[in-house]
């Protein structure tokens, strides 16, 4: 009888630009201070990627460190899957299919998803299952953003919350459960698609004089109904799933929340009472970088040597759409 199957992360990377753009910095361009940033979302400084970067520039940059981690060769890689809301192409080719040839992943499947700053628990959920039904032994996934060409510079609400990165993992196959993605869990309401969009540039409002001049190609954000919306999911999210694999927070090593807000942070940290040093937070050097968010925390948390083999990590995100999801895993490092 063939034994489990079951998916593993195998290495983690990330490619973080090399501009830093402060507050002060922002305080330049509209009417801001350092002290409201900070005061209201806890971000000090964001990276912006340069004008010849592109969104596939920092995704293959972050997956050449997660290959070399997972001491693997691009040709061992079944399956290229990138999230992002910022791809090098409005409609094709996607992103994946740019990384890939970049690679020099050749004939396998490619493609993106679209879920926002959940992007990368999609992903983790999808590759999950691609592995677990044994379709694929290696799958390369990647959260990558350059929302710096996507956010209103005019806009003081939003311009100053978002960043440039990406995060790319290797998801592996394991007959070790104690060395899996244990868990994952995603979810949608369409209901509050409002909250969070870039209502211009798609088949709703395609792309016109009118649709460049009210500048809805960039990023629109109801602050305060996704700020208390994002508060009470993202907590009813990792209770359900803690309960469902029946876990507590002592049993798990760092909680790495989507980095959008430090006050979110803390509120859903808080209302979990996970201890502070528990809890995983880069918002303040890197802003909300959207899909690239958590992987990018996780690399952090890996080359600051506070996470090592079979740590369990427990993974929260909420984004456009509305998306949230939830994942439990140990991580590993080859």
């Amino acid at each position: 009888m063939d034994k489990p199957i079951y998916a593993a992360l195998k290495s983690i990377g990330a490619c973080i630009p090399d501009r830093i753009v402060t507050n002060d910095d922002l305080a330049q361009i509209v009417d801001t201070s350092d002290e409201w940033i900070t005061k209201r979302t806890g971000i000090k400084e964001r990276r912006f990627a340069s004008s010849n970067q592109a969104t596939s520039d920092l995704a293959i940059n972050a997956a050449k460190v997660a290959l070399n981690r997972a001491n693997i060769k691009p040709s061992d890689i079944d399956m290229v899957i990138v999230a992002t809301i910022s791809p090098d192409f409005l409609c094709m080719p996607s992103t994946a299919c740019v990384v890939s040839s970049a690679l020099g992943i050749v004939g396998k499947p490619a493609f993106d998803i679209s879920a926002a700053c959940s992007g990368f628990i999609y992903l983790l959920s999808l590759a999950k299952s691609f592995i677990e039904s044994k379709t694929c032994k290696n799958i390369l996934i990647i959260g990558a953003e350059k929302l710096s060409s996507i956010i209103d510079m005019e806009d003081r609400s939003t311009c100053v919350l978002f960043g440039d990165g990406a995060g790319a993992a290797v998801i592996g196959a394991t007959c070790d459960i104690s060395k899996s993605i244990l868990d994952v869990n995603i979810s949608s309401n369409g209901e509050y698609q409002d909250f969070l969009m870039t209502p211009g540039c798609g088949s709703r409002n395609p792309i016109t004089n009118d649709t460049i001049n009210d500048r809805l190609q960039f990023i629109k954000m109801k602050g305060n109904e996704t700020f208390k919306i994002a508060v009470k999911t993202l907590t009813n999210d990792v209770v359900e799933i803690l309960k469902r694999n029946n876990l507590s927070k002592d049993d798990i090593d760092f909680f790495v929340p989507h980095q959008a807000n430090l006050r979110i942070i803390s509120a859903v940290g808080e209302a979990l009472q996970f201890p502070d040093d528990k809890v995983a937070k880069t918002v303040h050097k890197y802003g909300n970088t959207s899909a690239a968010s958590i992987p990018i925390t996780i690399n952090e948390l890996f080359e600051e040597g506070k996470i090592k083999d079979g740590s369990r990590l427990l993974l929260d995100a909420f984004g456009g759409g509305l998306t949230w999801g939830s994942a439990l895993l140990s991580f590993n490092s080859v």
